[in-house]
């Protein structure tokens, strides 16, 4: 008689169990769709910011990357500046985008010495040569880097505080020389 009335008693656990799951999971579910305020419109300006984005960052790598790499193991083994170092100086002096977006754009579509905001890396690695760039792709280049966080070679954060000890600025770089074309 035990083993009967163990049994029934263990049947009605589980089935309380099963009962209280379901029950659980369903006011789970109606608290998601009632706390999400996200409408289908909302979504898919998302997914398009999204898109817009991925096409943008493709450019910067596609346009930017071959000279301001990321993946170099040292600065020593750069020829350019990696975009996060001029992402950081223009931010100094354009404070909004569309004044970043402009600066950035009129300097990568040409660039001069009495232009160059990045002293030091002139004095490094001379003043970046006129390449055949489109404007519109250029500023979603600026767009994208103004509005999203840039990736950085593994040793830059050393090499920029080790470059710049008290802040940037001023071309003071371990007293490079200007170089001059």
């Amino acid at each position: 008689m035990n083993n009967v009335l163990t049994i029934k008693i263990l049947k009605m656990i589980k089935n309380s169990f099963i009962l209280i799951v379901l029950i659980f999971s369903f006011i789970s579910c109606k608290f998601s769709k009632d706390e999400s305020n996200i409408s289908k419109n909302e979504v898919i300006k998302l997914d398009n910011l999204d898109k817009i984005n991925n096409e943008r960052l493709l450019l910067l790598q596609q346009k930017c990357y071959a000279c301001h790499s990321v993946t170099a193991t040292s600065h020593d083994h750069i020829i350019a500046p990696p975009m996060v170092a001029i992402k950081r100086r223009y931010l100094v002096f354009y404070k909004n985008k569309e004044e970043f977006v402009n600066a950035m754009t009129k300097w990568a579509l040409d660039p001069k010495l009495e232009n160059a905001l990045m002293r030091g890396a002139v004095k490094q690695f001379n003043v970046m040569p006129k390449q055949p760039f489109n404007k519109d792709e250029i500023v979603k280049i600026a767009e994208y880097m103004y509005d999203n966080e840039l990736e950085k070679p593994a040793w830059f954060e050393d090499h920029f505080n080790e470059e710049h000890p008290e802040g940037m600025g001023n071309g003071k770089g371990k007293g490079r020389k200007l170089k001059t074309n």
